[in-house]
């Protein structure tokens, strides 16, 4: 009779066990689902997302034990229940389009950004480099101009042209629509600039730097021309109000091609491939905002061209977009995990 008093309170006895040694981490998995549940997976730290997926194998296997070894119908049933719920908050359906849009302009692109400061700057040295070479080169000898300047970009805007002519170029409209013409190439140019500069930064970021010293040189040379006919501020100021979003995007792209480019010379540790994967996540993200950044100023070229004509107002709203991207991108923010788990 004792015998069988023993063998009838030995499943409980496991069954105690069993919960005892493995219930601490079913506790925790349940409050990483629900924590992620009540607000998301930013309201975990780095240490519960990668404890996230092998709490969720360990309770996998514990409902694999428990329903083989039929322990008690309850614990059975809560464990299939966390389950669920974890394997929904791992594999289930991902976030909206806007939420994950909304992620990616409030987090992903100026994060990405920030990660490229060191880039950023060589980029701009880089360009500034070349706007200087391109000034002193046509100040010193104007034929200079025409090497640097493609004759589609010049249309007539050359040391020949008179004074009234380059004034053409930056108020008013023009017969035949060449001011239309001659700002759409810009933008071209600019926007086959910024893609190629990260394009082919893989090549050890050898055509990136040519690219952007060669911008700077005709940066430099069309200024240069201007600035001898006396409408040197008149230009930059029809330039700044686009030219402020257009060569910040440009450099952005340089540096984004620059990371790539940097990471297949120089791996470290890594293989070249994997290395270049890893510089590459980054810099894609930063080359998508890029793209919006060249969007934002074909607007911006577009109101200057057809409706601003005021030397300060173009300049104050390129520099007002200037600042609102550098504030956008480096202004210190809270990282969101943080703010949630202080909450």
């Amino acid at each position: 009779m004792s015998a069988l008093v023993e063998g009838a309170a030995a499943p409980l006895v496991n069954a105690s066990r069993f919960r005892a040694a493995h219930e601490a981490e079913w506790d925790r998995l349940d409050q990483l689902v629900t924590r992620i549940e009540k607000r998301s997976v930013r309201a975990l730290s780095e240490d519960d997302i990668l404890a996230l997926p092998l709490l969720y194998r360990s309770a996998l296997s514990s409902l694999s034990v428990a329903r083989e070894t039929s322990l008690d119908r309850a614990l059975v049933t809560y464990l299939e229940q966390l389950c669920t719920r974890a394997y929904f908050q791992l594999y289930g359906v991902p976030d909206t389009a806007l939420r994950q849009l909304g992620g990616f302009l409030a987090r992903d692109w100026p994060s990405a950004v920030r990660s490229l400061w060191r880039e950023t700057l060589a980029c701009l040295i880089l360009t500034i480099a070349g706007a200087v070479a391109g000034w002193w080169l046509v100040a010193t000898d104007p034929s200079w101009y025409y090497s640097i300047i493609p004759d589609a970009m010049a249309s007539g805007r050359d040391p020949a042209a008179s004074v009234e002519t380059l004034r053409a170029t930056i108020y008013g409209k023009q017969e035949g629509g060449a001011l239309a013409t001659f700002a759409a190439y810009l933008f071209t140019h600019n926007s086959q600039v910024a893609i190629f500069a990260f394009a082919l930064g893989f090549a050890f970021t050898v055509p990136t730097v040519l690219l952007l010293v060669y911008n700077g040189l005709t940066l430099g040379a069309m200024l240069c021309l201007f600035a001898q006919k006396g409408l040197g501020l008149n230009f930059l100021g029809w330039l700044t109000i686009h030219g402020s979003t257009e060569m910040f995007a440009i450099i952005l792209a340089g540096a984004a091609g620059m990371k790539i480019g940097t990471a297949v010379a120089f791996p470290g540790r890594e293989a070249r491939t994997e290395a270049a994967v890893l510089a590459g996540r980054k810099a894609a993200v930063a080359m998508a905002g890029v793209v919006l950044m060249l969007m934002v100023a074909g607007l911006l070229e577009g109101i200057g061209r057809q409706t601003v004509q005021a030397d300060a107002m173009r300049y104050g709203i390129g520099l007002a977009a200037l600042a609102g991207w550098l504030a956008y991108y480096y202004l210190p923010r809270r990282r969101e995990g943080q703010d949630a788990l202080a909450a």
